[in-house]
């Protein structure tokens, strides 16, 4: 936890700067990880951002978004893309009567539409709000690089010995049938990808780098 998170003041602590969402779901991640995955990344980079820059509040996680493409799995919660970009739109509204930007952090890649809409809509409206995301790394869901992530994270909730690959192929050619057909259809055990050889030692690595790129993206933004 960071000094800087809204979880941990009370309202007279609260001063100006930069709030940084984290953007995550609620989604099936393979038989060996938490549904909650997705939305822990989120929370770990924007606590790493926050404790690397004062300027930076981490707000409370957005932990619902649009997983539409995951429903056939039990324990999936999806919101939904104009759900989505409707909550997102109204707490930049809220945020900005105390904070001057907005950082969206979003590590689930069926946000990408509905955050970059709301970002657009609220930047329409004057506020200084922008979104972020990890750069694509290895396989799409589940497999080696967030099986890594996890180890790093929270160990004791990720189940090896479940551990198994899923639909190997390339994102790109799956993704007719899976916006058609949802995830289920492509890979039964919901893994696009390999978790094999994952490791923690690669999970902190992955995490370190792009908590780097995080902070880069932060200390580039110019100050209205």
């Amino acid at each position: 936890m960071t000094a800087h998170a809204l979880s941990s003041v009370a309202w007279p602590e609260v001063g100006p700067g930069l709030l940084a969402v984290p953007v995550g779901a609620t989604e099936q991640h393979g038989p060996h990880l938490p549904l909650t995955t997705d939305t822990e990344i989120a929370v770990a980079l924007v606590e790493r951002l926050a404790a690397r820059r004062p300027e930076v509040v981490a707000a409370p996680a957005v932990a619902y978004g649009s997983s539409g493409e995951h429903a056939e799995f039990p324990g999936t919660l999806s919101v939904g893309r104009e759900a989505l970009e409707l909550l997102l739109v109204e707490l930049g509204r809220s945020a900005s009567a105390t904070w001057g930007r907005l950082l969206l952090v979003s590590t689930h890649g069926g946000n990408a539409e509905p955050v970059t809409r709301a970002v657009e809509r609220l930047r329409d409206e004057g506020r200084d709000a922008r979104a972020w995301s990890p750069a694509a790394r290895g396989d799409a869901h589940a497999g080696r690089v967030e099986t890594s992530l996890m180890l790093a994270l929270a160990p004791a909730r990720v189940r090896l010995e479940l551990a198994a690959p899923g639909n190997v192929e390339p994102v790109g050619r799956l993704l007719p049938q899976l916006r058609l057909a949802g995830v289920r259809a492509v890979s039964p055990n919901g893994v696009l990808g390999d978790p094999g050889g994952a490791s923690a030692t690669e999970g902190e690595e992955l995490l370190a780098g792009a908590a780097a790129e995080l902070e880069q993206f932060v200390a580039a933004w110019p100050r209205a």
